[in-house]
């Protein structure tokens, strides 16, 4: 039986998703459930390689299991064998073609600040914390400016070993609110695309604080894509803020 599986995860106890020596991983911790469970040996491809202390809503991962277990109760038998920080959340029989990565028409991150003179303890691991005021709609009106076709080389950590660095944005919008506590800003930077390169999101709403803190400008973003030089980008947000939040396929796939 070929399954993609939906998991959520606090990526705070992983060194990220895939399977690394000498390290937990998601990927890993994974693997040795469905061993449990089904007595086989298996391997998982997931639709996206978070990096360490990043969590996910809608990781997707595939794999080939022989297992008599009902596909209505794959999720509980799972479940039964994970750690409370992994959850998988539905699944679903699949065809031999489905590829949790190749398959993938885009995938949605979100990168949430707490925008508060102190921090919020509650949400430490998945928050992350500015005391400075920012400027929410001027980080907005930069966001919308990465939306389309770019090389985005300039957000992407130096030496990484991709083909090419060109990727579609479809969406980068900056949302805020009042916390859950009422004494500062939740802010959330959501990218929709194609595909990401290498701390991508994290370059791009490291830059947005910049920007939010008024030491740039809003039109220095279209200056920084144009450059392709990622000394003109800002700092790489902490990892703990990002969230794999949707990845999205075709219909019926």
């Amino acid at each position: 039986m070929h399954l993609a599986l939906w998991v959520k995860y606090d990526g705070t106890a992983y060194h990220g998703f895939q399977t690394q020596p000498h390290v937990r991983t998601v990927q890993q911790v994974m693997e040795e459930a469905i061993a449990r469970l089904t007595g086989d040996a298996v391997r998982i491809c997931g639709a996206g390689r978070t990096d360490a202390g990043v969590h996910a809503r809608k990781q997707v991962v595939h794999c080939s299991v022989n297992s008599r277990v009902p596909i209505d109760r794959w999720c509980a038998a799972i479940n039964a064998h994970l750690p409370n920080d992994i959850v998988v959340w539905n699944a679903f029989a699949v065809t031999q073609s489905f590829h949790a990565r190749k398959s993938a028409v885009h995938k949605t991150y979100v990168y949430t600040l707490y925008n508060a003179p102190f921090p919020d303890p509650v949400h430490a691991r998945t928050q992350w914390h500015i005391s400075r005021r920012l400027n929410e709609r001027a980080m907005n009106e930069a966001a919308e400016r990465i939306v389309g076709e770019h090389d985005f080389s300039s957000f992407c950590a130096a030496g990484t070993g991709t083909r090419t660095r060109v990727r579609q944005v479809m969406r980068a919008a900056v949302d805020a609110a009042v916390s859950a506590d009422g004494i500062g800003r939740t802010i959330q930077c959501t990218f929709t695309g194609n595909g990401f390169l290498y701390n991508m999101v994290r370059i791009v709403v490291g830059t947005l604080v910049h920007i939010g803190s008024e030491l740039r400008a809003v039109e220095d973003i279209t200056e920084i894509i144009e450059a392709r030089d990622r000394m003109r980008a800002g700092p790489t947000a902490p990892p703990h803020g990002l969230m794999l939040w949707d990845v999205a396929y075709e219909a019926g796939t």
